[in-house]
C-alpha cells in the first residue's frame, strides 16, 4: 500500500461532488454521501432517498489485480437503498483492512473468514448501483472505462443472465472475489451529466 496521504482527498468537498457524478443528478442530488477519512467512511452529506454515493478505491478490485494499490484509483459509485444496506458493507470491511495496513493476502483471508462466519450479508433482492462518472479513474489500463449500471446478486452462474456471450449487453468479471456476491456490469450510452459516451 502506498502512503495513506496519496488515497485521501485533501478537499472533502470535492470528494462529495466526485461522489455525486456516479448517478444522474436527479438521484444522487438526494443521496447520502460517504467520504474516505483516515479512519476509514465518513459521512459527507445526509441525503433522503435511500440512495449512497462513495468514491471507492483500487482496494476494492479482485485481490490478483495488477493496481490493487494503485493510488490515483477514484471510483465514484451510487448504491441504491437495496446495495447500500447489504452491498456497501464489503466497501466498508475492504478499507477498514486496508487502513489497519493489511497485506493482499491477509485481507482475502480476512475476507473468507468474515464470510464464513456470516459476517457479511448477502445481497438484497434489487441490488443495484450506478457508475456513470466521466471523471472516474477506475486504473491505469482502463481509465474511466464506459458508464455503466451493475447488479448485485447473490452468487450465481454467469450464464443465468447469459453475461460475456457474443451480442450480449451483460459483461462479468471472471476474476474470483470472496464476498458472497456476483456483479453483472450493463454498459450505458451516456454519462451521469447525460452525455454520449464511447461505445464499449
Amino acid at each position: 500500500m502506498a502512503p495513506l496521504d496519496q488515497y485521501l482527498m485533501t478537499d472533502r468537498n470535492a470528494e462529495i461532488a466526485l461522489a455525486r457524478t456516479a448517478a444522474p443528478k436527479s438521484i444522487s442530488a438526494e443521496a447520502s454521501v460517504v467520504v474516505l477519512t483516515r479512519h476509514g467512511y465518513e459521512t459527507g452529506a445526509k441525503g433522503t432517498n435511500g440512495f449512497v454515493c462513495i468514491v471507492e478505491r483500487a482496494w476494492m478490485s479482485p485481490f490478483d489485480h495488477p493496481e490493487f494499490w494503485n493510488p490515483k484509483n477514484r471510483s465514484p459509485i451510487c448504491y441504491n437503498p437495496a446495495a447500500a444496506r447489504s452491498i456497501l458493507p464489503y466497501t466498508y470491511k475492504r478499507t477498514e483492512l486496508a487502513l489497519a495496513g493489511l497485506t493482499n493476502p491477509q485481507m482475502l483471508d480476512r475476507i473468507k473468514a468474515a464470510v464464513a462466519k456470516n459476517e457479511l450479508p448477502m445481497p438484497e433482492p434489487g441490488a443495484m448501483s450506478y457508475m456513470l462518472s466521466k471523471e472516474s479513474y477506475l486504473n491505469d489500463q482502463a481509465g474511466h472505462w464506459v458508464p455503466h449500471l451493475m447488479f448485485h446478486i447473490p452468487k450465481t452462474d454467469p450464464a443465468t443472465w447469459g453475461a460475456n456471450l457474443d451480442g450480449s449487453p451483460v459483461v462479468l468479471d471472471p476474476r474470483f472475489v470472496p464476498e458472497p456476491e456476483t456483479t453483472f456490469l450493463v454498459p450505458v450510452g451516456t454519462w451521469s451529466d447525460g452525455t454520449a459516451a464511447p461505445a464499449m
